[in-house]
């Protein structure tokens, strides 16, 4: 099988440092329908992700598709607007491309938001969850076939794909500014179509609390590739008990996540300006 190699991955990386951008101490990837414009408080630099060699570009509504870097305090930051998902027709080498990309370019740290369907029978549309874990149903693997061994181990172990101490920092200052965080397992498959009550009642009874259609792929690659994640889900819609299922269409999951957006930047914010 074919997979990326070293040279595209350089080629990319090389751009965007010819382009300005040098260092990236935080990269952050904003999911459906939320915003940049809260976080960075010194945008320096706009790129669309078609302008990019070997980046796809995104053609989901609510997915901007174009990076903005730029400061906030002392700090350099890389927000990707939107993903890419398997669903959209792209293999799980262009999804997960921009994570190699930022490996290549020394950022070791990766914050992943967006939005997934709700099956702990807690939890409402809106919340804040913080994922501590994933349950992996992509028929696909990001990192089947060979990659040269400097970027990773063959079987990299996913005991810590989401480290504790960013758990820890997520949660601490979700407490301090009394921003209400919830905790949960996310299960991830492919779309596009939504879940059938079965499947839901099946993903509940697996353990997980979320359900969405990207994220996994990315995490399993920044895990490969040394960068530490942390990852925030928005519950856009309810999914159980089955008694509270109702059709769902993408208007109401951007409404939802539009006015979760304030909230999930201040907490963002928050964890951003308490690191050293």
């Amino acid at each position: 099988m074919e997979v990326l190699t070293k040279e595209q991955i350089e080629e990319a990386a090389n751009y965007l440092q010819n382009r300005g951008v040098h260092q990236i101490d935080t990269a952050i990837v904003l999911g459906t329908g939320l915003s940049a414009t809260s976080i960075i408080e010194e945008a320096t630099l706009t790129i669309n992700y078609s302008e990019i060699p070997g980046m796809p570009t995104s053609t989901v509504e609510g997915h901007d598709g174009t990076l903005v870097y730029g400061k906030r305090n002392s700090k350099w930051i890389l927000i990707l607007k939107g993903r890419l998902h398997y669903y959209e027709g792209y293999n799980m080498e262009q999804i997960t491309f921009y994570v190699h990309v930022l490996a290549q370019m020394k950022c070791r740290v990766l914050f992943i938001t967006n939005a997934s369907g709700g099956l702990n029978p807690h939890y409402k549309a809106g919340d804040l969850v913080l994922v501590t874990d994933h349950i992996n149903l992509f028929s696909q693997h990001p990192l089947r076939g060979q990659w040269p061994a400097e970027f990773g181990p063959r079987f990299p172990d996913m005991l810590h794909a989401y480290p504790i101490w960013w758990q820890d920092k997520f949660i601490e200052n979700a407490v301090r500014n009394n921003i209400s965080l919830r905790k949960g397992i996310y299960l991830g498959w492919q779309g596009p179509s939504l879940e059938t009550p079965a499947e839901y009642r099946m993903a509940r009874l697996l353990g997980a609390d979320l359900v969405g259609m990207s994220t996994v792929p990315e995490v399993i690659v920044a895990k490969f590739r040394s960068l530490d994640v942390a990852v925030i889900s928005v519950v856009s819609n309810v999914c159980f008990p089955i008694s509270k299922l109702t059709p769902t269409t993408i208007e109401e999951v951007l409404q939802v996540m539009k006015a979760s957006a304030q909230p999930l930047a201040d907490l963002i914010n928050a964890v951003l300006d308490d690191l050293d």
